[in-house]
């Protein structure tokens, strides 16, 4: 986990992209806000309640005269702090600075890297020394700087040394056009700037090509960084029963979530104005409201009921209740939209969320079943659909306000894949995608192109597999000792309950029940 704070270059910015930008700052804050921490054995309920920790910062830089038509190269950059972290996360406070970061910027005519300009904004952002007062010592600091001008090296130089003292790392964003991406064209002067801070162990130098998806992932990498939970790889290791190769009959991995699931909508709550938390009323003889940090009984002019809940800890104040939503329990019926086929071998199966439910033709649906002759109809048309999906190895995706793991209706829309088989009672899966803010980046994984698999391996590895039962899988014969367990729980239980004498009692309640006898 880390405080992230974010530096915008305003000068080499051109506005399209700075929209951009600003949108994907937005979505990080929501996406914060939204995440469901993970539990804490030692937290206490109060602890919990006070919101999430406050872990963002902005900061950008801009030329006073940008606006004019006159030519700024002569004016001196300004450093402006947009965003401050508190004790606790304000969703809203960060929304109004991202939104109020200037659109005029940008300098197109600029002179990047002379010098003479005495361009040092990021050292001006570590000369002020906030940043090190942000958060605990225990949260590391990380500045993500963005489309940052290469000027002034020496200047800037020290002042990362200096950060690298206080443990601070740097990123550097540089963001160029396609043909500048693929063809290596980089500018002299930043290539100067990077050749004098590749040594620095706390900076990395990324260069990304701004389109929508590429930043979309770096949302979801700048969100790995803010969350608690990020350290904590699971690690698993693969046992086979023969030799893989040689005598190793194991494997070593790493385990990664892929998604991450996300709230179906903002339900309506009640908080109280002290400090923007929800609370649960407490009803006696009459309704009363305790605040969840103090305790304190709160009167009715204490509490608002227009107010949100983004996520578990976050609370946003209305000026009227229409702005919320309570999750309904679905209905008998759910109702899918199919949208688009797609090809199963084509799909990422990390995606696919939650658990899978049996799809079978229905004959006695009110619509359908009206006539024997419209129930066989039904049934025809849906083996037709699973048979010629199948033979195409295809899919059906579908969207509904449902979701059916919560089995509930929200106000955003769940997606769901519509998957075929061959034969017996499963003849099609519905099973949840997820959104694209769910989606979680994927490891960094570069397989080394001079690690070949050999011949040898691949032998080895073909022999033990073929060692290995090929069997159609079937549930039946793979028993996780449910009845055996509780069978043995309950025993326990009765052997308990005769030693405190309450034996004899289940015994004689049974006897007398006649369906025992």
């Amino acid at each position: 986990m880390a405080l992230l704070c974010f530096l915008l270059d305003l000068r080499n910015i051109p506005p399209p992209l700075l929209h951009r930008l600003k949108q994907c700052l937005l979505h990080l804050a929501n996406l914060y806000a939204a995440a469901t921490p993970p539990p804490q054995p030692h937290a206490s309920s109060s602890a919990d309640a006070g919101g999430l920790p406050d872990r963002l910062a902005l900061s950008y830089v801009h030329s006073p005269s940008s606006k004019s038509s006159s030519s700024s190269s002569s004016s001196w950059p300004e450093l402006k702090i947009g965003y401050r972290p508190g004790e606790k996360f304000n969703l809203r406070d960060f929304h109004h600075a991202v939104n109020n970061i200037p659109l005029y910027g940008f300098l197109p005519d600029q002179h990047v890297g002379s010098p003479s300009s005495g361009d040092v904004s990021l050292a001006n952002l570590f000369s002020n020394r906030a940043i090190y007062s942000w958060a605990t010592d225990d949260i590391s600091k990380k500045v993500i700087a963005i489309c940052m001008s290469a000027q002034n090296p020496e200047a800037l130089r020290r002042s990362l040394m200096d950060a690298a003292e206080q443990c601070v790392a740097v990123d550097f964003i540089m963001l160029e056009p396609e043909a500048a991406f693929m063809y290596g064209d980089i500018p002299a002067n930043a290539n100067s700037f990077v050749n004098r801070i590749c040594d620095l162990e706390n900076c990395v130098v990324r260069r990304y090509n701004p389109e929508p998806q590429v930043l979309r992932g770096l949302v979801k990498r700048w969100l790995e960084d803010l969350k608690d939970d990020k350290e904590e790889i699971l690690q698993a290791v693969f046992l086979f029963r023969y030799p893989i190769i040689d005598s190793v009959k194991h494997i070593c991995c790493n385990l990664y979530a892929s998604a991450n699931h996300i709230t179906d909508g903002f339900p309506s709550c009640q908080a109280c104005k002290c400090h923007g938390c929800p609370i649960d009323h407490v009803t006696t003889n009459k309704v009363k409201w305790m605040c969840p940090i103090t305790s304190r009984q709160l009167a009715s002019s204490d509490v608002t009921d227009t107010a949100v809940r983004i996520g578990e800890q976050t609370v946003l104040f209305l000026p009227t209740s229409e702005g919320g939503s309570n999750l309904q329990r679905v209905s008998t019926s759910i109702s899918f939209d199919v949208i688009e086929r797609t090809q199963l071998a084509s799909m990422n199966e990390g995606v696919i969320m939650g658990r899978s439910f049996v799809v079978i033709p229905s004959s006695n649906d009110v619509e359908v079943a009206l006539t024997d002759e419209c129930s066989d109809q039904n049934t025809q048309i849906f083996y037709g659909l699973c048979e010629t999906l199948f033979k195409l190895d295809q899919g059906l995706v579908c969207s509904s306000s449902c979701n059916i793991e919560t089995m509930k209706i929200g106000t955003l829309q769940c997606y769901y894949l519509l998957i075929p088989s061959e034969k017996g009672p499963m003849l099609l899966r519905v099973q949840r995608l997820a959104g694209s803010e769910e989606i979680l980046p994927l490891p960094d994984m570069n397989r080394d192109c001079k690690s070949k698999v050999t011949m040898k391996i691949r032998n080895s590895v073909e022999t033990s597999l073929s060692k290995i039962a090929l069997k159609d899988y079937n549930p039946v014969q793979h028993e996780r000792g449910f009845h055996s367990k509780l069978n043995r729980l309950v025993k326990d239980s009765l052997q308990f309950g005769y030693l405190l004498g309450g034996y004899s009692y289940c015994y004689m309640m049974l006897s007398s029940d006649s369906r025992f006898q």
